[in-house]
């Protein structure tokens, strides 16, 4: 067995660590693993974009729940804020707590008999990434949670409760506590933190420590950087072997953008192979509808082309690569809203980006890249007037999901595929559901766009049609 010498032994210094990470940052990896970011108050560090989810927590609680089932319900709630309720009963007859040294250092774990207690506590998931930095900034829980309900409508939040595991940060033996549940219940922590492997089931080590043959796991256990001298013991699981102090790992920044999304953001895309009958008609109907558009609106074409002209000279149009069905590329064909020098200024506008998503976005009112006329072609929708050429050439649908560039449809495999095994649209479910604001609404289009492809049929797009017109002439919300 590893003795209680031999524990105290790794645990020496102030701040034990596992492969270079101290317990936050454990903790934290394996809330980034699922593609979640955790943010405390008061607590300085970047509120990443790459990030699916922001958990918003006190700083004083780790949290450890299920949040698959969450994640389902945010998507079709489409709830700017859920607030979870984290109920944790430990009445099973039994409780383990850590047991710590005279300094407060942990020295084994010991099950204690005949009670039980119950912890509750709240934390919120978002996607937004405003309201995560409201809620670092905030001075304390109080005043954090005051801030949400200001910054939230009360339509755009609801509650929700949880069974979930909770820690008290500040307790030495409940961080031990935390680690211990995480050994179980993290399966694959190589997907955020680097240079470790599994070695036999559940045992994971770092990828520089040579365990001894005379080493014997029973159960899942951690064995940080340079323990080559654990030798001729039974570990008993979970546990945790910490780094040697005078070898411990240097850890590089997180990189999110590398994190493989998380299968529970990812649900099979079901998608319905349409009957010939039902592409040709849908053809017939895009042909028909774009020219009678064109034919009604090509009087405009040369006042829209005189206005653009006077304020910032040629060219009249863009075009801008796009993807359509099978990902083929099509230049989309716009009026020209922006100044000639649009790409340049874009590049410095790095930080400007508002976007939740892979998209870029700036409020049009601020975006230097605009012209007066673009910005009145953009509020009167006729901008996009030319795309009804793309659906004549068969690049595009009167509805679909909105066309997007290559790099855009990269983010996420099933997302890609479904988008582009339809024609993008003029229009589209996306465009006449959204309810979050722009810039903020990734989720809702992907999930708008999948919703489409599974159920898009003649009833769909005509109330799609009807509905874009209600919103272009302001009849409805």
């Amino acid at each position: 067995m590893v003795t209680q010498q031999s524990i105290k032994a790794v645990a020496t210094d102030h701040h034990p660590t596992v492969w270079g990470l101290d317990p936050t940052q454990l903790h934290d990896r394996f809330w980034a693993a699922r593609g979640v970011q955790v943010v405390r108050q008061g607590e300085p560090y970047e509120i990443v974009k790459g990030a699916e989810l922001y958990l918003l927590t006190d700083r004083r609680l780790f949290t450890i729940f299920r949040i698959g089932r969450l994640v389902d319900q945010l998507s079709w709630l489409n709830p700017e804020l859920m607030c979870i309720r984290l109920h944790e009963s430990r009445d099973h007859g039994y409780r383990e707590m850590a047991v710590t040294d005279e300094n407060d250092r942990f020295v084994k774990f010991e099950r204690i008999y005949g009670g039980g207690d119950s912890r509750l506590a709240r934390v919120a998931l978002t996607s937004n990434r405003r309201l995560a930095e409201d809620w670092q900034s905030a001075a304390d829980s109080r005043q954090a949670w005051r801030l949400l309900r200001r910054r939230v409508p009360r339509n755009r939040r609801f509650t929700v409760s949880e069974d979930g595991n909770v820690y008290d940060r500040t307790s030495d033996a409940e961080v031990m506590n935390c680690l211990r549940d995480l050994i179980q219940f993290w399966k694959t922590p190589d997907a955020t933190i680097r240079r470790i492997g599994r070695r036999t089931s559940g045992v994971w080590a770092a990828s520089d420590t040579r365990l001894d043959d005379s080493v014997r796991f029973i159960g899942p256990a951690w064995v940080g950087s340079g323990r080559s001298d654990v030798r001729n013991v039974s570990v008993v699981g979970p546990a945790v072997i910490w780094d040697n102090p005078e070898e411990r790992p240097e850890i590089g920044e997180l990189e999110w953008q590398e994190i493989e999304p998380s299968p529970i953001f990812e649900r099979p895309v079901r998608l319905s192979k349409p009957s010939p009958v039902r592409r040709f008609t849908k053809r017939v109907f895009d042909i028909i509808f774009a020219l009678g558009v064109l034919l009604v609106t090509l009087p405009f074409y040369p006042l829209i082309m005189l206005a653009i002209w006077l304020e910032d000279g040629r060219p009249f149009f863009f075009a801008h690569k796009r993807e359509t069905m099978g990902g083929r590329e099509f230049p989309c064909i716009k009026f020209r809203s922006m100044r000639r020098d649009a790409a340049e200024i874009t590049a410095n506008l790095a930080q400007e980006n508002k976007a939740d998503g892979p998209q870029f976005f700036v409020d049009p009112e601020k975006d230097p890249r605009l012209t007066r006329m673009g910005k009145l072609m953009r509020k009167l929708n006729v901008d996009e007037l030319p795309q009804f050429i793309n659906v004549l050439l068969g690049h595009m649908s009167i509805v679909g999901p909105r066309p997007s560039p290559r790099k855009e449809n990269q983010c996420s495999p099933a997302w890609r595929e479904a988008r582009l095994s339809v024609r993008p649209g003029i229009t589209g479910l996306w465009q006449v559901m959204r309810t979050r604001q722009p810039g903020l609404d990734f989720q809702e289009w992907i999930k708008y766009d999948i919703e489409y492809v599974e159920k898009g049929g003649w009833m769909m797009d005509l109330f799609i049609i009807w509905k874009t017109v209600f919103i272009m002439l302001k009849l409805s919300d």
